[in-house]
Order: structure tokens, then sequence, then C-alpha cells
């Protein structure tokens, strides 16, 4: 007679694209998974911001069978130039920055831009059509009394200030930037529609991020005082202060929504697991923006978590050892990430005399010698591990 195999089950707290994320890997690894978030849909839907989607979240994706449904509500991006502005130096990065078989993908791109609520819209249909996964939404989390059926495993994904991290007593490091970033959607003449923007400005670096038919999402750091003062102007003045932000080619012709400011800062938890809990996402780290670095990081947590519960699943590891090893796998990248991150913003925003011959040969070099081009976006598109390994 054989022995059937005991049911794995997870409970994911947090049901943003990374907690959603988290739930749909640990159901195709095989578990069975309840997803839960106080807010309702309604309120999970209404961020008004966009993503910049990396090879490292495509290819999580494609292993989730949910790439080709994504893939069609983001927009591809086939070049990315960094500008920067103090030395105006400018280098682009182009497919073949990415290597001969990626550049030779069918719809090869070097990254993508997608909207938060078409992502989210998709992200929940799919949860609560899922036979191994349970949805609650806009319900408060359960009492600690409650009788609740057993989890083999719990995840935090619950962002920043984590209720799940904080009940369990994990504390984290982490200080605040002098920056915000102000996110908005405008409409751009002087880029094309598969073109995204890195701008390094001495104020912080800016994005400028294609979505398609000459829409831009823009995410512009600058001093916190700065960003309240560009976030109470008027549309025309609002305009006025971009078309100055901006390089001479890029010209802002409209505002399409409400500009909105928020804090940045760098948060790490001190770590990221106890007793049967992982954090994931931005409740175990948070880092500076620039680069697209944020959220494709969150879904290398999911990657590396999807992994461990296939294992466990099949029985090559216990589910008890599974929060540790998550915890071992997911530290050189996060901190690699945070530390790269941090010092690009460092680096260059700024307008040090010393600093800027040094930016100017090092972008220099960057644009004479494509080995250098790829390497740098296998970092960006992959993570800064990438270049341990090769």
């Amino acid at each position: 007679m054989v022995e059937s195999k005991p049911v794995l089950r997870a409970l994911v707290n947090g049901a943003g694209p990374t907690g959603a994320l988290t739930a749909f890997a640990l159901a195709d690894a095989g578990w069975q998974v309840q997803i839960s978030d106080p807010l309702p849909a309604a309120v999970l839907l209404e961020r008004s911001r966009a993503y910049a989607f990396t090879h490292s979240s495509q290819r999580l994706l494609e292993q989730l069978g949910l790439w080709s449904a994504v893939q069609a509500l983001l927009v591809p991006f086939r070049s990315l130039e960094l500008l920067d502005l103090a030395t105006q130096r400018q280098v682009p990065f182009c497919l073949a920055d990415l290597g001969s078989r990626r550049a030779a993908a069918p719809a090869a791109a070097v990254g993508w831009v997608g909207q938060h609520r078409p992502l989210m819209t998709l992200l929940l249909e799919r949860l609560g059509a899922h036979p191994a996964i349970t949805l609650e939404l806009g319900t408060p989390p359960p009492h600690a009394a409650a009788k609740q059926p057993p989890h083999d495993l719990i995840v935090a994904a619950d962002g920043p200030h984590s209720p799940s991290r904080e009940a369990l007593g994990i504390g984290v490091l982490q200080w605040a930037y002098r920056q915000n970033c102000l996110t908005a959607l405008v409409q751009l003449r002087g880029s094309a529609d598969d073109q995204a923007w890195e701008l390094l400005r001495p104020e912080g670096p800016f994005a400028v991020l294609p979505l398609g038919d000459g829409l831009f999402q823009l995410v512009w750091s600058a001093p916190a005082q700065r960003c309240r003062q560009l976030e109470s102007l008027g549309d025309s003045a609002f305009l006025d202060a971009l078309a100055g932000a901006l390089p001479d080619q890029l010209q802002p012709d409209a505002l399409l929504d409400d500009p909105r400011a928020f804090p940045v800062a760098l948060l790490l938890a001190r770590r990221l697991h106890r007793g049967h809990t992982v954090l994931v996402g931005e409740s175990g780290h948070r880092c500076h923006p620039v680069g697209g670095q944020g959220l494709n990081l969150c879904w290398r947590d999911v990657a590396t978590l999807h992994r461990l519960a296939r294992r466990t699943a099949a029985g090559r590891l216990a589910v008890h050892r599974l929060p540790a090893a998550y915890a071992r796998r997911r530290w050189p990248d996060l901190l690699l990430t945070l530390l790269a991150t941090d010092l690009l913003v460092r680096f260059f925003s700024n307008r040090s005399p010393l600093l800027l011959p040094l930016r100017h040969l090092a972008l220099l070099l960057l644009a004479k010698l494509a080995p250098l081009r790829q390497l740098s976006l296998s970092a960006m598109t992959d993570g800064p591990c990438q270049l341990l390994r090769r």
C-alpha cells in the first residue's frame, strides 16, 4: 500500500504583488495556501504607480505559468539611456548588452514596465480561481487565541511596517534618505515608446519609464521639501518644473494624474525568519528605487522560496529546515543589492568636484566597453550576486 504524502499548508499575510506571487509559488510547489489581507480588493487595486520588471522576474513568472498573461499587460523597453546630467555623459544600453542568448529570444527586451492596477487585477482574479489557494480580503487577522488550522509555514509579506514582523519581535536596521520619491504619469515627446531613461541628477536619480502611446511613468527623486513643493503645484507649473529637470530632448506635454510623493528609506530586518515564519519582500527589506530594483528584489525572495518549497514537497528538505535555508540563501543578494543601490545614490546624488572626474571616467568606460555594459546590465537584471557566479 502506497503511503500518501502529508499535505503541506502555508499562510501568507499580505496580498500585494509580492504576497500574491508567493501564494502562487507555494501552490505551484504543491502546497495548500491561505492568503489574507485586511484591505479589501478595491484598496489593493487603487495604488497609482508602475513597476519595472527585469529578467529575474520574467523567469519566475514563466515558471509559475503566469508570464504570457502578465506580458500582455506590460510595455517592453529595448533600450535604456543612462544619462548623468552633472557630467553630460550618456551610456546607451541595448539588446546586445543582454548577451547573445537573451538578445536573440523572441520579443527580446532589456526590461518591461507595467502599471499596478492591471497587474493586481490579474493576480487577484487568478488567486480567487486557483483550487489550492484560499483568498481572504478585507478581514482583520484572526485573534491569536482563535482556533486555526495548523500551518507548516507562515509568510510575512505585509509590507515595510509589517505587523507580522513586529509581532515576532524582529527588529530592523533602517535609515531614511534625505530624498523623497515623486511619481507621476505624463505625456512626453522626444523619446521612443520602447526607450527607458535613468537620469542621474545631483538632487537624486530620476527614472522615465515608457507605458506606450507617448505615456511615461516618472519616478523622480529629490529632497523631501522639493517633492512636497512639486506635489502642490498646478498642472502648468508642474510641467514647467518638469521641463527644467529633464534633458532638452524630452519635452513634457501633459500631466495625466496627481503627482504623489513618498519617503525613501533603506530597511533590513535583523533576521529573515523566526520559528516557522519567513519574511518576504518589503517586510524584510527596502532599498532606494534607483535602477528599478525594489519589486524585482522582492520577487527574487519568492523565487528562492519557490525552489525550497518544491524540495520540501518532494521530501528532499524537512519542512522545519525551510525557514533557515531560505534566510541563508537570501542574505547575499539582499546585502549586495542594498549596498549597490545605496552607493549609486551617494556617488551620483551630489555636486562634489572631487567625484565628478571619477563619474566621468566610470561612465566613459561604460560607454566604450561592451563587456562592462553586459556586466552592469546583468547585475541590474539578475542582482549583483550574478556577477559572483560568473
